[in-house]
This record gives structure tokens, sequence and C-alpha cells, in this order.
């Protein structure tokens, strides 16, 4: 991640295409924000990487809270936040989303991001590895729980950036049953001609003057032929990682 460096275990769960491209649409929606918030943070590769490319040009501006329940990954951020010397910018929490005592219900973000589990528990394959399974499968809420928790945390102005099923109902319903408008929709396609896996919502407050038009756009990451597309290559070129095993 530029000059960052990320901790993540061999084994366990790693950072993806759906943490990037959630990143790039976060910093492409509030580049201005200051306060940032990742809920369910796992080891922090949304969050961290939104906050290099928000922060880009006035690092001293800009400051990162990520709450996460897994102890495991909760460590892997903090030893990421100390390797990077960014213990003065990033407040890592330990605790569930769905706990209001975790953050304190009067601090205000400017951009929230998240990245769901995508299956309600019992409807996939649980992962024997604990921290690979929470991050999948909904053991600790779903996107309802994410936006819920979004909601009373969010700036007027702000935006709340998370990936989720592109095909799940769900995925547009959990902001409209907690305050938030969808400004905009991007769906990710893996390879051109098939249906969207994932997409990443950009929403507001609902009660925000003057909403903008709702937007939809598409990514497409591999052409018909299996290589990279260029756009994909130009996103992805922003977000350069080194990554050591823990």
């Amino acid at each position: 991640m530029g000059d960052w460096c990320l901790f993540q275990l061999q084994r366990g769960h790693r950072f993806s295409t759906d943490d990037l491209v959630t990143a790039w649409r976060a910093w492409r929606a509030r580049p201005d924000a200051r306060r940032l918030l990742d809920l369910g943070s796992g080891i922090g590769s949304v969050g961290l990487t939104t906050l290099h490319r928000v922060s880009a040009g006035r690092e001293g501006e800009v400051h990162l809270t990520t709450i996460e329940a897994q102890a495991v990954s909760v460590g892997l951020a903090r030893r990421t936040v100390r390797h990077n010397g960014l213990s003065e910018r990033v407040r890592v929490l330990h605790g569930d989303i769905r706990d209001p005592a975790v953050l304190p219900p009067e601090e205000g973000f400017d951009l929230i991001t998240g990245s769901p589990p995508y299956f309600p528990e019992g409807t996939a394959l649980l992962s024997p590895h604990p921290q690979k399974a929470g991050a999948r499968v909904e053991l600790r809420g779903s996107v309802f729980d994410y936006c819920a928790a979004a909601r009373p945390h969010l700036a007027p102005g702000g935006r709340l950036v998370y990936v989720m099923a592109a095909a799940d109902p769900r995925t547009e319903a959990a902001p409209l049953a907690h305050g938030l408008a969808v400004v905009e929709r991007l769906d990710v396609v893996f390879r051109a001609g098939r249906d969207p896996l994932v997409c990443v919502l950009v929403c507001a407050r609902d009660d925000e003057p003057d909403l903008p038009e709702r937007v939809t756009e598409e990514l497409v990451v591999r052409g018909a032929d299996g290589e990279w597309t260029a756009p994909y290559l130009a996103f992805r070129d922003l977000f350069q990682f080194r990554t050591p095993k823990a």
C-alpha cells in the first residue's frame, strides 16, 4: 500500500479486490474527509487503504478509527499501525459494532466504510479457521447491523461506503431501513459477460438537503480473454501492497 506495510496471516483472512474497490470508491466519495471510521475492520485493509488515499498530501489532518470484534485481527491491525508509525492517526478499537458502548454516539465521521460478511449463517460453508469464518459468514451481524451502526455516527454531508453481494436484496434494503439513501452503486464484474458478484454502495443520510441523483456504474476486472482490463489496472495502480506474513 504505497510505502505502508499490511500484516495478515498466511492462512487466515486476507485482503482482496473487494477491499480495494471499497476504499477506492470511499476516497472518490469524500476525498476531503478528515474523520474516518471503518466498521468490522478486520486486519484494517479497507480503513487503512482509504486513509492512505484520503490523507495524501495532508497526512496530519486525517484520522481513522476502526472497530473489530476478533482479537486476532485487532492484534494484526495494531501491529500494522505501529510498524507504519500511524499511532497518532489511527485508533483501533476492540469490540462488536452492534454494541453502542464501543463508540460514543456524539462522535461523527465524514466517511464510514465497511465490508460486511456476505452470507447468513447456515447458507454457506463455515471455514474451520475462525478468523476467515467471521469475515465470510454473518456470525456477528449482517449488512443491516452495519447500516444501523453507521447511521448515528455519519456526520451531515458524510458518506457510508460498503461492499456486499450484488444479487442479495438486503444489500439495498439495509440502508433504506436505517435512514440512509443510496447515491451511488458500483457493480464489480470479475469476468466480462458474467453477472456482477459484488457491488459497492455509497450512501448518504436521507435527511441531507439536495441529495445527488443516484449514479450506477460497472467495473470489469477481467475481459473475455481473461486479461485484466485497463480500467481495473488503472485503479489497482493506486494501491500497491507489501504483505509480510504473520
